[in-house]
């Protein structure tokens, strides 16, 4: 490199880093006179941290105070080129500087400040004032005034009550002709005690085939079981005859409606007789009902068809659409059969041991 070349760079070097110099200075000027002005303000018996506190001894050395202080004699600016400040806008944007030397640092004597005695102090928070209108001592008449005896709480309502079910009000088309069937329940009473009225039948061709009442207390023995006992009048087929009657009624698992019942009538003859139905929701208002019976006799009655043994059995579907929750049409198909000596008796009467039909009625409650 030649010494022409070398002198171009330092006059560009030294045009470059001219002003960059210039305007460092005049940075960092008035940060310097404010530190200077703070620190004549200041009361010298107040010493500042030195670096050395703020580290541990070990890592850095103590440095002296006289060091701390620029030297600006030795500075030297006449090599810097004059600088117009009319066109340097300081006052915008900065905030005045703090004057420290209106603080009388002085006038604080930390050796006049006594400890605070907590012990003097009174930490109980309850008020001591009384009140205006003194509240009055409670009294027992305060006392049964404010809790009067009251009866407990009943698990079951005593008031009178009465529900009726048109359980099946149809028509039935026979072999034989066409049936009128009717099946009923109600009763009157409260939660625990209530008298149970039952009634069932058929009439065919406008002839009474079957009928029969029945009348029962219930007494209920849980929330979903009741124990009814009273008397069965059978006014057809045959002559009228009367039953004492012993059974139980209710609500099995999954809303299976139940009745089991035990029969002791005229002449030593029992029976029982096995009833349920099972409501299934296809929709909130259609409903399809499945229905079983069984019939039981303990000895023949030829007057009546009846053998013993298992005497028939009844099973039906039925489809109801309720169009309010008191009244719904349904159709439906039932299916018969009798068995045994009652079966025997029905071939020698002309009539069927084993029929389906067609049903369609409706069924109410109130």
């Amino acid at each position: 490199m030649t010494k022409k070349l070398k002198k171009r760079i330092e006059i560009m070097t030294s045009n470059f880093l001219r002003p960059t110099l210039l305007a460092l200075t005049v940075s960092i000027s008035p940060a310097f006179f404010g530190l200077a002005n703070a620190a004549e303000a200041m009361d010298p018996s107040m010493t500042m941290p030195s670096s050395s506190d703020s580290k541990p001894s070990g890592v850095q050395k103590s440095i002296p105070a006289k060091d701390s202080q620029m030297d600006h004699s030795k500075m030297d600016h006449g090599s810097m080129e004059p600088m117009d400040h009319s066109k340097m806008n300081m006052g915008q944007g900065q905030e005045k500087p703090m004057d420290h030397s209106k603080m009388n640092h002085g006038q604080m004597d930390q050796g006049q400040m006594e400890g605070m005695d907590h012990s003097k102090m009174s930490m109980d928070a309850r008020a001591t004032t009384t009140s205006r209108t003194p509240i009055p001592v409670l009294t027992d008449a305060d006392r049964e005034a404010a809790f009067p005896p009251v009866a407990g709480h009943g698990l079951s309502d005593k008031s009178l009550n009465t529900f009726f079910l048109l359980d099946q009000f149809e028509y039935q088309d026979a072999d034989n002709g066409s049936a009128l069937s009717w099946d009923a329940t109600g009763w009157i009473g409260g939660d625990v005690d209530r008298l149970w009225l039952r009634s069932e039948g058929e009439r065919t061709n406008g002839v009474t085939e079957s009928a029969e009442l029945t009348a029962l207390w219930g007494h209920s023995i849980s929330p979903w079981w009741d124990v009814v006992t009273g008397v069965r009048q059978d006014f057809k087929p045959g002559s009228p005859q009367t039953w004492g009657a012993l059974g139980i009624q209710g609500m099995a698992l999954y809303n299976f409606e139940a009745e089991a019942t035990a029969f002791i009538g005229e002449n030593g003859q029992t029976a029982a007789r096995l009833e349920g139905d099972y409501d299934i929701l296809l929709t909130n208002r259609l409903i399809l009902q499945p229905t079983a019976e069984m019939n039981f006799y303990g000895k023949n009655d030829p007057q009546r068809g009846i053998g013993s043994g298992l005497a028939n059995t009844e099973v039906g579907l039925r489809l109801r659409y309720e169009l309010v929750r008191e009244f719904a049409p349904y159709i439906g198909v039932t299916w018969s059969r009798s068995y045994g000596k009652t079966a025997d008796l029905a071939s020698d009467e002309g009539e069927d041991t084993n029929e389906a039909r067609f049903v369609v009625g409706i069924r109410m409650w109130f």
